[in-house]
């Protein structure tokens, strides 16, 4: 019988990418997909290092599977992403019940050292340098049928003093276009309707090849590609965001009208102790322009409450400057110190009170200018995509969910309409809650897809579809023969 798996995961968008290739890897050794995480013969775990929290969330789950393991002989733990990568040999340190260790550079490895773990009855800790295989390369279990991720370039060149991915991930390494596309396109020919590119700074790509207009003619190009209807990307760094950029998404139909622009922080003297290569009022005028070309953008950031040295005036910067840019919406987070950057050696560590006081300060300002934006809202009809469990439903109205294109959630109802995720709907807005959109009216309209189709299908999966780049293998017979 087969073993069967799951890979439960933590983190970013990136992480969510490098968990598909994860199962796509471990079903093409022949693993089958686990229908409950209790039951899984092999539990992976793909982690992330960005929070405080992330080491404690990891050893606590790491704790809950010790007694679970030794009831069920032959059952496997391994744990990957930016955590192992950072902690390495710890992890078997203080779970020695763990089998596999590897790191964000060598996914490829997993279901070998898997393998030689079962064989040699030893833990195997196996972490590389650098990149050996880019991730996108490798096979995939995509979770959906109506949207995928696409990684265009991992790691970063950037040295923010508060950030640890640089060194988990990398120097940046950009895919070639053409190998983009190529996997953009074959998402499109079975039917995916969206594709997020991802990368740790995505609008520095091309800096390997030597274009610094490759990220918006990377844009453009997929406006091209037949059956393709949205395109998002994060994440971007203002110090590279460039009017290309924002020509590009203004003149491609499919690219959507969203954009996340992470400020970090409204004060100057802070972001030059972030080291971040650009002021507020720099970052203001990107969003003015942003606004121009694409007047109905929903725009988003990421805030840092309480860096090392914040001041009272510092963090009056911050609320002005969220004021006066009136994000859609903002994930915002305590500043956490993390071991190996710059910013946990610095003077000044600011208590924990006074970043909380802070911190809900923040969050009660932008989520006051997320609800008036999405009041405005009210009355209009959008376009939404359907996900699967994504949001909460109302159990007394059934409501389903999906995503606008500008990237709002939005619930609504479907009435008679037998409407699967996947499916495109245009509803009417009647509410606008702080971080959603609600339609109780009528749908305007419903059109059915071949993604509907298939997350439907029984038995379908959603496979191993993506397909490997560079020069094909040589055939053995028939007429593509080579000598």
């Amino acid at each position: 019988m087969s073993r069967s798996y799951t890979v439960r995961t933590y983190g970013c968008q990136m992480n969510v990418h490098d968990s598909e290739r994860m199962a796509g890897l471990l079903e093409q050794a022949g693993y089958t997909r686990s229908a409950t995480d209790d039951a899984a013969d092999v539990v992976v775990f793909n982690t992330c290092a960005v929070r405080e929290n992330a080491d404690n969330r990891l050893y606590g789950n790491l704790s809950h599977l010790a007694p679970v393991k030794r009831g069920r002989p032959g059952m496997q733990i391994a744990v990957g992403g930016c955590l192992a990568q950072k902690d390495r040999a710890e992890i078997v340190r203080r779970a020695p019940w763990v089998d596999v260790v590897f790191g964000t550079h060598n996914v490829h490895a997993l279901p070998v050292l898997l393998e030689r773990a079962r064989h040699n009855e030893a833990a195997q800790v196996e972490i590389a340098e650098s990149l050996e295989v880019f991730p996108s390369t490798l096979p995939a279990r995509r979770e959906s049928t109506y949207a995928g991720w696409v990684s265009i370039s991992v790691g970063c060149n950037n040295t923010c003093t508060f950030c640890i991915v640089p060194a988990l991930r990398g120097t940046e390494k950009d895919r070639r276009p053409g190998d983009v596309l190529a996997e953009v396109a074959a998402l499109a020919a079975d039917g995916v309707l969206e594709v997020t590119l991802l990368g740790q700074n995505v609008n520095a790509y091309g800096v390997e090849f030597g274009d610094r207009q490759a990220f918006a003619k990377l844009l453009r190009a997929c406006g091209s590609i037949d059956g393709l209807e949205r395109v998002r990307f994060t994440s971007p760094h203002p110090r590279d965001f460039t009017s290309d950029v924002i020509a590009a998404m203004a003149e491609t139909p499919n690219v959507c009208p969203q954009l996340h622009m992470p400020l970090q922080s409204g004060s100057d003297d802070v972001l030059r102790r972030m080291r971040r290569s650009y002021r507020s009022q720099r970052f203001l005028s990107i969003i003015d322009e942003v606004r121009a070309a694409l007047p109905d953008a929903a725009i988003t950031t990421d805030v840092i409450v309480g860096f090392p040295g914040e001041t009272e005036q510092d963090f009056q910067a911050t609320l002005d400057v969220v004021a006066a840019a009136r994000f859609a919406s903002a994930f915002t987070f305590q500043y956490s110190k993390r071991p190996g950057t710059p910013a946990a050696d610095l003077p000044d560590q600011l208590p924990k009170a006074v970043v909380q006081e802070r911190y809900m300060r923040l969050v009660a300002l932008q989520e006051e200018i997320s609800w008036a934006a999405n009041r405005e809202l009210e009355g209009r009809v959008v376009e939404v995509l359907v996900s699967a469990g994504e949001g909460k439903k109302d159990g007394a109205t059934q409501r389903l969910s999906g995503r606008a294109r500008d990237g709002r959630l939005v619930h609504f109802t479907p009435g008679t309409a037998a409407v699967r995720p996947g499916d495109v709907v245009e509803a009417e807005i009647t509410y606008g809650a702080p971080h959603h959109l609600v339609s109780d009216a009528a749908l305007r309209s419903h059109r059915r897809t071949r993604a509907g189709d298939a997350s439907v299908a029984p038995g379908r999966g959603t496979g191993l579809g993506l397909p490997g780049f560079g020069a094909p293998a040589p055939a053995t017979s028939g007429c593509g023969a080579t000598s």
